[in-house]
């Protein structure tokens, strides 16, 4: 669905301050079209001044920042190529909530109707209401129904997931799927880990205004350590120097039969000498994307 074959998302050693505060510094990031990109950081990060300079809604201090090769500060053209879904949602407060989806879908970059209505129904959303009567979670639906409901080639949200109740956070990460489906982009900004582990396939990890990782899960958890349970049909004394093994930490003797220890990296060593034990069970379980984020910013406040 992408207009040409340049990022769905360009940042360029994008920057901005606010008098002596940096918010956004030398971020420099590319999304490919199709893709579904997670942006993460906790509250205070720049993640949405960074979206405010993608929109075209702040000028950047330092750097540029493009949508399919238009200039964002080009807001006419750039929002052409989006829909946007914001944290806090305003509606306007005389329609209802089915005239403030068909005003939506005029200035947007075309609407899928039939979808729109079948959206409505798997939101639970009553467009009937006026948006006055709307609680936050009822205008967040509307946002998330016209957004997933227009064909722009790239939906840009905001920690859209804000007041949604567990089931409608099922139905908006379905709608995420879809929307990959049909090769448009998604750029999800969230602290919401677990959201956007099950979602996206690759993430950028900002702190403090700077881009510290980017990279997809999988390469993430390799890069991470993980956590091994080895159980052993009998003692084997001899095992002990597996912990002078390259990648290992944290070894713990539970029982004489039980060891648990951290691999980061390859596990070629550590299977050759398992491979000289009684191994009964080996258990391998991966880093979560929280505690790789907690990791990220554990180590920055070591």
């Amino acid at each position: 669905m992408a207009p040409s074959a340049a990022p769905a998302v360009l940042l360029d050693s994008l920057g901005k301050r606010f008098g002596a505060t940096e918010a956004v510094v030398d971020l420099s990031l590319a999304v490919p079209a199709g893709e579904v990109f997670g942006f993460l950081g906790p509250n205070g990060a720049g993640k949405s001044t960074t979206i405010r300079l993608l929109l075209g809604l702040l000028r950047p201090t330092t750097g540029r920042a493009e949508v399919f090769g238009d200039a964002a500060d080009d807001v006419e053209r750039a929002h052409r190529h989006l829909a946007y879904v914001p944290a806090d949602v305003a509606l306007w407060p005389g329609l209802t909530g089915r005239e403030c989806l068909d005003l939506l879908a005029g200035v947007g970059p075309g609407t899928d109707t039939a979808y729109r209505d079948e959206l409505v129904e798997r939101f639970g959303l009553d467009p009937g209401k006026r948006a006055r009567a709307y609680s936050t979670g009822n205008r967040q639906k509307v946002a998330l129904v016209a957004a997933f409901a227009t064909r722009a080639p790239l939906l840009v949200l905001d920690e859209p997931t804000s007041g949604l109740d567990p089931l409608v956070e099922r139905e908006f990460r379905r709608c995420i799927a879809e929307a990959a489906g049909r090769g448009q982009t998604v750029f999800l900004s969230s602290h919401q880990l677990a959201e956007v582990e099950a979602v996206c396939t690759r993430v950028g990890i900002l702190r403090a205004g700077r881009l510290v990782e980017v990279a997809g899960l999988e390469e993430l958890r390799r890069l991470r350590r993980s956590e091994v349970t080895v159980e052993l049909a009998r003692p084997a004394p001899g095992l002990e120097r597996i912990a002078g093994l390259p990648g290992v930490a944290d070894v713990r003797w539970t029982t004489p039969l039980q060891l648990t220890l951290a691999l980061t990296g390859p596990p070629r060593a550590v299977l050759r000498a398992l491979g000289e034990v009684d191994v009964v069970r080996l258990d391998v379980r991966e880093p979560s994307l929280e505690e790789i984020f907690l990791d990220y910013y554990g180590r920055a406040a070591a």
